[in-house]
C-alpha cells in the first residue's frame, strides 16, 4: 500500500561493533537488591540494557511489552492500562474502586504503580529494564504478586562529560504526522558530585476517524443528536513532554546521596478504540474524549556501608493528576432501547428541564483522579561473596486516590434529577480512597557447597485499606442510591453527604525458599517455592462484603546457561502457580463495578528466552511463554446469604464460570524474534534489522457470556523493520514499524452491563520513519 513519505526523526541507534569480538557481555541486574549477574541470580529475569532499548527502538510502555514474553496487557488509551505476568489476570476493568494492580511496576527504587495502572514513562536515557516473573512477595511486596517490572535511569557520572540528542519524524498509515525531541546531558562539578539532566518531547499522530452521525432516541423524547460540529478525522493525537534532574554526591569512598524529580504531561485528543459498528478505524461520538495525565515524582536514595554491610535508604513521593472527559451515550442508547422494550417508552423520556421539555439524553462523563504515593524502604545487605549472605529490610508505603467521576446530561437537566450542587450531572461519584501498606522483610542465602546454595526468604505484612464519600443518583432521581443511601449529612469534597465509608484491615506473610545448582562456571539449574499477594479491599454496594488478599503460590524450576564458548544465552523456567481466592470486579447494576473473591485458578507453563551471536556481525535473540491458565473451581457472580458464589443450580447463565474456564487477558502463546546484522557500507558502521512478534488469540473476559458479548481478540503477527548507518558521533536511521498493517486488539469492551457496542482497541497501523541522533 502507498505510504505518505516519511519526515525527520531521529532516536540514538546502538553503534556497530568495531572491535574483535569477544561473547556475549555480563549484564548486571539488581532483581535481589543486590548488584549481580543475570546470569547468577536463581529467578527468571529478563533485562534489557541500554543498547538493546536503543536497538529495539523503545520509547513507551509498549515498545518493550510485546518483547516480554510471559507480560500480557490491556489499555483503554494512554495512561490507563493494566499489565499481567504468567496469565495472572481475571479480566479487571480497572475502576478506581476496584483491586490493586498484581504487577509491581518500579522506576529505580520507587514504585509507580497507582491504583489504576502504572505511568507510563517515556523511555529514553535508560540504563536498564527488568521483568521478573512470577511472585515477589519477600522483597517486593504487594502488588508483586505475579511479577515485578523495574525501570533503572541512568545516574549522574562525576567521571566525564557525557550528551545526547536525538530528533524523529514519521507518518502513520491512515492518519497523521508524528515527531520527537528528546537529549540529556551529563555534567561533573565536581570530582564527586555530578547533574544528569533529561528533557523530552513527542507528538503522536492521530489514525482514529470521528465520523459524523446522528443518534436518534425512542418516544416520546425522540430527541435527534448529531456530531457534526466534533467530526474529525485522525483525531486521536497524543502530546508527551518532560524531563529528568538527578544530583549525585560522593560524600566520601563509602557514602553517595543521589536526589532525582522527574515529571511529565500527556494529553490525548479522542478514543484510541474503533467503534466495530461503524467500520475499520472508526466512531461517531457525540461529546467531548480527551485526556491529560499529568505526575511528578521526587525521590532520595542514600547508599553507604556500615563496616561491611551495605545500607540503602529510599523515601519518595508521587503526586499524579489525571483528567478527561469521554463520551457515554451508548449507556443512553442501549437503556433507552432496552426501556422502550418493556415498557414502550424510553429511558430518555425520563430526562427533562426545568420546564418539563425533551432535553437531549445523551451522557458524558468528566473525570478527576487524584493520585498520591509516599513510599520509604530502609535495608541492610552483607557483602555477595559471604558463604552466608542476607537482605533484610523495612517497608512503609500509603497511596491516596481522590476520585471525581460526574456523569452529566447533554441537556439542561431538571434540578430535581441533579445531585446537589452539581449542575446537569445525574451520577456522581467524590471518594477517597487510602492505600497502606507496612512490612519487614528479609531473605538469606547459605552455600551448602561451592555450587550449591540455599536460599529462605519471608515477608510479613499489614495492609490497611479504606475508602470514604459519595457515590449516585439524586434524591429526586432514586429512592435507594446517592443521596437517598446517605448516613452523614456532612458535606465531602463538594458533594452533598457521605454514603460510604469504609475499611479493611489485614495481616500476612509471604515466604520463599530456593535451591539452586552451579552446575558449571555456564549453567545453572534453580528450583523456587514462592508466594506472593494482593491487598483486599472494600465494596461499595452494600450487599457486597469487602474482598480479601488473594494469594499466588508458585512452584518453579529455572535454568540460567550459555553455550558455544559464551556466544549463545538460553535462560527458561517451567512453573506452575496456584491463585486462591482471586480478585474478581465485574460491572453490575448502573453500571457499578462490584469486586468478589472467585475461587481458584492454575496457571502452568513454560517462559524462555535466548540470545545468541554466531558471529561479530549477526545477532539473534528471542523468547515465547507457552500458559495454560484455567478456573479449578466453578465461579458465580452472585452470592448467597452468607457472601458465598452461589452453585450452578442457582447462578443466572450470564454470571457462571465453569472449571476449566480460561482466564482472560493472556495468550497462550506469545513469542518474538529479532535478527539484527551489522556491516560497513563504504567504510561506515551499518545495520539492517527485523523483528517479529506473535500473540495467540485470547478471552478478554472471564464470564463465557461477557467474552460472547464482546468477542476475542484474534491472534496476530506484528513486523518492524530497521536500517541505519553510523558516521563519527551520529547515527542516520529508517524505520518501519507494524510493517504489513497488522490489525491487532489490545483491548475490547462495551460501555455498559447491556450495552451490544463493541469496542475494540486497536494498535497503531503501520508507521515509517526517520531517525537522526548524536552522542558526545
Amino acid at each position: 500500500m502507498p505510504l505518505a513519505s516519511a519526515v525527520l526523526a531521529a532516536i540514538p541507534v546502538a553503534f556497530a561493533q568495531a572491535q574483535d569480538f569477544v561473547g556475549l557481555e555480563e549484564i548486571i541486574v539488581t532483581a535481589q537488591k543486590r548488584s549481580e549477574s543475570l546470569q547468577d541470580v536463581p529467578v527468571s529475569v529478563l533485562a534489557f540494557d541500554t543498547q538493546k532499548l536503543e536497538e529495539l527502538g523503545v520509547s513507551d510502555m509498549d515498545d518493550y511489552l510485546k518483547f516480554l514474553p510471559s507480560v500480557s496487557y490491556q489499555t483503554f488509551g494512554p495512561g490507563f492500562a493494566g499489565v499481567y505476568m504468567r496469565g495472572v489476570a481475571s479480566g479487571e476493568n480497572r475502576n478506581h474502586s476496584g483491586p490493586l494492580p498484581s504487577v509491581g511496576m518500579y522506576l529505580d527504587e520507587q514504585p509507580i504503580t497507582t491504583i489504576q495502572g502504572p505511568l507510563d514513562i517515556h523511555m529514553f536515557d535508560i540504563q536498564r529494564v527488568e521483568a521478573l516473573a512470577g511472585p515477589q512477595g519477600t522483597l517486593f511486596g504487594a502488588s508483586s504478586q505475579s511479577g515485578t517490572i523495574r525501570i533503572i535511569s541512568n545516574k549522574p557520572d562525576p567521571t566525564g562529560f557525557s550528551a545526547a540528542y536525538n530528533l524523529s519524524g514519521n507518518m502513520v498509515e491512515y492518519g497523521d504526522e508524528g515527531y520527537m525531541a528528546e537529549g540529556y546531558v551529563n555534567v561533573p562539578v565536581t570530582d564527586n558530585i555530578a547533574v544528569r539532566i533529561v528533557g523530552w518531547g513527542r507528538h503522536d499522530g492521530g489514525y482514529i476517524d470521528n465520523e459524523p452521525g446522528t443518534q436518534s432516541y425512542f418516544p416520546p423524547n425522540s430527541f435527534v443528536d448529531d456530531n457534526f460540529d466534533r467530526a474529525k478525522d485522525d483525531f486521536n493525537d497524543l502530546d508527551t513532554y518532560g524531563g529528568r534532574a538527578a544530583l549525585k554526591i560522593d560524600l566520601n569512598d563509602r557514602w553517595t546521596v543521589t536526589g532525582t524529580v522527574m515529571g511529565q504531561v500527556q494529553e490525548s485528543d479522542g478514543t484510541f478504540a474503533e467503534q466495530e459498528s461503524r467500520g475499520d478505524l472508526n466512531v461517531v461520538h457525540f461529546f467531548g474524549d480527551n485526556a491529560k495525565d499529568e505526575w511528578i515524582q521526587g525521590a532520595m536514595t542514600i547508599e553507604g556501608k556500615i563496616s561491611n554491610l551495605d545500607l540503602v535508604y529510599s523515601v519518595s513521593y508521587l503526586d499524579r493528576d489525571n483528567t478527561g472527559e469521554t463520551d457515554y451515550t451508548d449507556y443512553t442508547y442501549f437503556y433507552d432501547v432496552a426501556y422502550y422494550d418493556l415498557y414502550g417508552s424510553g429511558l430518555s423520556a425520563y430526562l427533562y428541564d426545568d420546564a418539563g421539555n425533551f432535553i437531549n439524553p445523551g451522557q458524558f462523563f468528566q473525570s478527576e483522579d487524584l493520585y498520591s504515593k509516599h513510599s520509604q524502604e530502609l535495608r541492610l545487605s552483607s557483602p555477595s561473596d559471604w558463604r552466608f549472605r542476607f537482605v533484610t529490610g523495612l517497608y512503609f508505603q500509603r497511596q491516596t486516590h481522590s476520585i471525581e467521576q460526574r456523569y452529566k446530561i447533554g441537556g439542561d437537566l431538571t434540578s430535581i434529577f441533579e445531585v446537589t450542587g452539581w449542575p446537569d450531572t445525574i451520577w456522581l461519584t467524590e471518594q477517597n480512597r487510602i492505600d497502606r501498606d507496612y512490612a519487614i522483610f528479609g531473605e538469606m542465602s547459605y552455600d551448602l557447597q561451592d555450587n550449591l546454595t540455599l536460599t529462605a526468604g519471608l515477608r510479613v505484612f499489614k495492609a490497611k485499606n479504606s475508602l470514604k464519600g459519595f457515590f449516585g443518583y439524586s434524591a429526586g432521581y432514586s429512592s435507594r442510591t446517592g443521596e437517598a443511601a446517605c448516613f452523614d449529612q456532612t458535606d465531602f469534597d463538594g458533594a452533598p453527604c457521605v454514603n460510604l465509608d469504609k475499611v479493611i484491615k489485614e495481616y500476612g506473610s509471604t515466604p520463599k525458599i530456593s535451591l539452586s545448582w552451579k552446575i558449571d562456571e555456564d549453567r545453572m539449574v534453580y528450583g523456587t517455592i514462592s508466594r506472593g499477594y494482593r491487598p483486599g479491599g472494600v465494596n461499595r454496594r452494600g450487599t457486597f462484603p469487602p474482598y480479601v488478599s488473594d494469594f499466588l503460590t508458585n512452584f518453579e524450576l529455572g535454568w540460567k546457561t550459555e553455550w558455544l564458548d559464551n556466544t549463545l544465552r538460553l535462560n527458561g523456567a517451567f512453573f506452575y502457580e496456584r491463585w486462591e481466592d482471586f480478585q474478581f470486579s465485574f460491572l453490575g447494576e448502573n453500571g457499578l463495578t462490584n469486586i468478589t473473591n472467585a475461587g481458584a485458578a492454575d496457571m502452568m507453563g513454560v517462559e524462555a528466552d535466548f540470545l545468541w551471536v554466531p558471529t561479530d556481525q549477526l545477532t539473534l535473540a528471542g523468547g515465547f511463554s507457552l500458559i495454560d491458565a484455567d478456573l479449578t473451581e466453578d465461579f458465580c457472580v452472585s452470592l448467597d446469604a452468607d457472601g458465598q458464589p452461589l452453585s450452578e443450580a442457582l447462578c443466572p447463565p450470564s454470571e457462571f464460570a465453569p472449571s476449566g474456564t480460561r482466564l482472560p487477558v493472556t495468550p497462550s502463546f506469545k513469542s518474538n524474534l529479532t535478527a539484527r546484522y551489522e556491516f560497513n557500507a563504504y567504510e561506515l558502521p551499518a545495520f539492517l534489522q527485523g523483528s517479529v512478534v506473535y500473540n495467540s488469540s485470547i478471552r478478554p473476559e472471564l464470564l463465557p457470556a461477557d467474552t460472547d458479548l464482546v468477542g476475542k481478540q484474534d491472534d496476530y503477527v506484528t513486523v518492524d523493520f530497521s536500517a541505519g548507518v553510523e558516521f563519527g558521533n551520529a547515527a542516520l536511521e529508517v524505520f518501519l514499524e507494524n510493517a504489513f498493517d497488522e490489525r491487532y486488539e489490545v483491548n475490547r469492551f462495551v460501555q455498559c452491563v447491556i450495552c451490544t457496542g463493541t469496542y475494540a482497541v486497536v494498535g497503531q497501523p503501520r508507521m515509517l520513519g526517520i531517525k537522526f541522533g548524536q552522542k558526545f
